[in-house]
């Protein structure tokens, strides 16, 4: 037996958190930050990082149901001397 993490209960894992979050953000409606929350504090206690990383990477592989990953959110990069610009 090999040491270590299981990769089929990880794979089990992983697809009850993906059908949870479908539950909480499709069917009931809630914001998915609502939803992260629910999942990561009171269903599967790991970080909101954690799942979001697990829904990225698996949100494909359930055929049954249409997971949609909520997209990164890219913060703009300014410098000071632009910021600047805006001041009247």
């Amino acid at each position: 037996m090999s040491r270590g993490r299981s990769s089929e209960l990880i794979m089990k894992r992983n697809e009850a958190l993906l059908r949870r979050y479908y539950y909480w953000t499709e069917i009931q409606r809630l914001r998915f930050d609502d939803a992260l929350k629910i999942l990561s504090e009171k269903e599967f206690f790991i970080s909101v990082d954690r799942i979001m990383a697990i829904i990225r990477s698996n949100c494909n592989r359930l055929k049954d149901i249409d997971v949609k990953p909520v997209p990164k959110i890219k913060k703009p990069r300014l410098t000071a001397a632009q910021l600047s610009l805006f001041t009247d």
